[in-house]
């Protein structure tokens, strides 16, 4: 296998910084670049290599952001010949991660990512409010975002252009690009803007055309990808995992499986950031605390009321508000009841190791 510098892998003085502030003893940092039901595949310096995480690692995990992820640096050791084990986690520069679909708790869905390319497609799940929800996840990993217009053969010059203009009067201050992996369009361009030693990370839908992007840009089709089911023009599930492809000219690309369920978690500051518009008019409310549902003299109301601000922004705005709180308290709700009962199970049995004596 060619041999390739660290930086390459999208190793920087963050992590360096990291790697000498701990006591290594001979540990080598390698990144993570795909997971197979826990076995993990690293990438360093000179080879691609297998691993698995040390007992003492899945012991004192209290979560699922204990674990490694993919695009994380960790540090590895050589247990035998053939075999290496993962003994550390390198603290994440940034995180994309969504609320885990029927819990409370968060799933990571990959680390240390540079720029998110958030992909939509005309044809299918289209919705400004939609990108909002993904811009919020990313914002909120800070990381930057990009949005992806893809599969735009699929429509007419004059719906692309109403298209177009919609994305760029919600969200001016935000790159696009336009797409089609199909008639190869706007795909130079999106790859031109991939800088060497950067992480990459394509998220969106099922069917919208991640992962074909993706094969064009390496030249070959190393992702499966699926044709959209005729039935309620639904994309298949084709990416089922995270992996790390490496560009000939630099840059590391991330594809992701599609998420129907985009849940935000603990995404105050994402909201924020997302609708900065809303953040900034929420100054002049009469109260520190507003929630700008009903309260007297709150500046946001009255921003709708008079128009000067998009109602399905608001709306938007506060069904995602409502929706972090509701899942933030409930995970501190969660844990504290997992606290009470890890408690409960301690005195337990002390009690009966007491009783059998």
């Amino acid at each position: 296998m060619e041999k390739i510098k660290l930086k390459n892998l999208g190793y920087s003085d963050y992590f360096e910084n990291s790697y000498r502030s701990i006591d290594h003893q001979d540990l080598l940092p390698a990144r993570i670049i795909a997971e197979h039901k826990g076995l993990y595949v690293l990438r360093n310096e000179t080879h691609e290599f297998s691993a698995k995480i040390t007992g003492k690692m899945m012991f004192s995990a209290s979560s699922r952001e204990d674990y490694p992820a993919v695009g994380d640096w960790v540090l590895t050791k050589k247990s035998d010949e053939n075999s290496y084990v993962i003994k550390e986690i390198l603290p994440r520069k940034t995180m994309l991660q969504r609320k885990s679909s029927g819990g409370f708790d968060s799933q990571i869905i990959a680390s240390n990512i540079d720029v998110a390319f958030i992909v939509q497609s005309p044809d299918r799940d289209f919705s400004l409010n939609r990108i909002e929800r993904y811009l919020t996840l990313v914002k909120t990993g800070n990381i930057k975002p990009i949005i992806v217009l893809n599969k735009i053969d699929l429509i007419s010059d004059v719906d692309l252009e109403m298209k177009i203009s919609e994305i760029k009067t919600r969200f001016d201050n935000i790159d696009v690009y336009m797409t089609s992996a199909v008639s190869r369009k706007g795909i130079d361009d999106l790859k031109n803007s991939i800088k060497e030693g950067l992480t990459y990370c394509f998220i969106g839908s099922s069917g919208v055309g991640k992962s074909s992007i993706i094969n064009t840009f390496l030249g070959e089709d190393l992702i499966k990808t699926g044709a959209i089911s005729s039935h309620a023009n639904r994309g298949k599930h084709v990416t089922s995992s995270r992996e790390i492809y490496i560009l000939e000219r630099g840059g590391l690309l991330i594809d992701t499986p599609g998420m129907r369920e985009i849940g935000i978690l603990d995404a105050e500051t994402g909201i924020k950031d997302v609708f900065s518009e809303i953040d900034e008019m929420s100054k002049g409310c009469r109260f520190s605390d507003c929630s700008h549902i009903n309260e007297p003299g709150c500046a946001v109301l009255e921003s709708v009321r008079s128009e000067d601000l998009d109602q399905d922004l608001y709306d938007n705005y506060i069904k995602l508000l409502k929706e972090n709180e509701y899942h933030t308290v409930s995970k501190v709700e969660k844990r504290e009841k997992d606290k009470k009962f890890g408690k409960f199970i301690k005195t337990s049995k002390k009690i009966m190791k007491k009783h059998n004596q």
